[in-house]
């Protein structure tokens, strides 16, 4: 046994590659977990007691030399430049990657989508191109609806029956056709307006509309679910209902929260008052459920929707709703660490 262990030391001393390919198939050969020195070792326990010494000194001699041998012969192949890397020397420091930035507008959803979820609220999405019907008539705004002209719209004009949806309403009917109750959902998009740009309004923007559908649901559902997300999402208990109108729901109420007068910012945002308007909602209105196939004798439900820009704009002090669809670098840099 001895004398095969000093052949293999010859071996290894006279080894030479021109690859790295080489180099990993002497290594396994001799230190792989199947190699031969593995096989020394085992077979170490049946050598007599009185040549245990010499052998396992010349086990390790050949162990050591064959690592030696693997080191030595990798270091030649790297500085001799034989080992080029696909993208040129790989030593070399890598360059700096620039830290993204997350938009104001996907932090602020996706806070809200994060809030509402926890109460079990699912998401749903639709079209930005819709249809009348899901737009506005199945939401108690048939044709000639005076309250139509609440939303100035943009009819695609070689179909007047086809238009970009004026608020993410649309995708909450569509989820109530496909859906039997209880509904418990929000709806997050797009939405289209023909209104003048400027610094506090612009002809699209994005919303948040929830809807929630069930036996026995009433206005204190409401009022409290309300209550939670501005706790969670502002950090402010305190809120408002003030009784408003809108075609789908009944009643009907715009949502303040309580701002405060704590700095000068505060006094320009609430106009001195303190509370600031985020929403609005109210019941759903029966004709709506009827329209959705949903009997409104057995079911009822409460409909919310919010504007994230404006929301945005509180959040992060932003003073010109234009910059959220400008893209400049230099704006949506300031976001790089939320």
């Amino acid at each position: 046994m001895i004398d095969t262990i000093h052949k293999h030391i010859a071996d290894v001393e006279a080894f030479t590659a021109n690859t790295l390919e080489e180099i990993e198939a002497f290594r396994i050969k001799y230190l792989g977990k199947k190699g031969l020195l593995n096989r020394l070792f085992f077979d170490f326990k049946t050598v007599p007691n009185e040549q245990k010494k010499e052998v396992g000194q010349a086990i390790n001699t050949l162990k050591n030399k064959a690592q030696e041998k693997v080191n030595t012969l990798k270091a030649s192949l790297q500085n001799s430049g034989d080992v080029v890397g696909k993208y040129g020397d790989l030593s070399r420091p890598g360059e700096p990657i620039e830290l993204g930035s997350r938009h104001p507008i996907s932090i602020v959803k996706n806070k809200i989508i994060e809030i509402f979820s926890r109460i079990g609220f699912t998401i749903s999405e639709g079209p930005e191109i819709e249809d009348d019907w899901h737009n506005f008539t199945a939401l108690n705004l048939p044709e000639y609806h005076p309250a139509r002209d609440m939303q100035d719209t943009f009819f695609i004009q070689t179909n007047p029956d086809i238009l970009l949806r004026t608020h993410t309403s649309s995708v909450q009917v569509r989820y109530m056709e496909t859906h039997k109750p209880p509904i418990r959902t929000i709806s997050p998009g797009r939405v289209y307006r023909n209104e003048a740009i400027s610094a506090r309004s612009h002809c699209f923007f994005h919303q948040v509309e929830g809807l929630y559908i069930d036996k026995d649901v009433s206005f204190a559902d409401l009022k409290q679910t309300l209550q939670y997300f501005t706790t969670e999402l502002f950090g402010k208990s305190k809120i408002r209902l003030r009784p408003s109108y809108f075609p789908f729901t009944e009643p009907s109420a715009e949502v303040d929260v309580y701002w405060g007068l704590e700095t000068e910012t505060d006094y320009k945002m609430t106009k001195g008052t303190g509370w600031l308007e985020i929403m609005g909602c109210g019941m759903v209105d029966p004709n709506v459920l009827e329209n959705c196939n949903i009997d409104p004798k057995e079911y009822s439900g409460f409909a919310f929707g919010m504007g994230i820009d404006r929301i945005a704009l509180l959040l992060h002090q932003i003073s010109d709703i234009r910059l959220l669809s400008e893209n400049d670098v230099r704006f949506l840099e300031q976001f790089k660490s939320l």
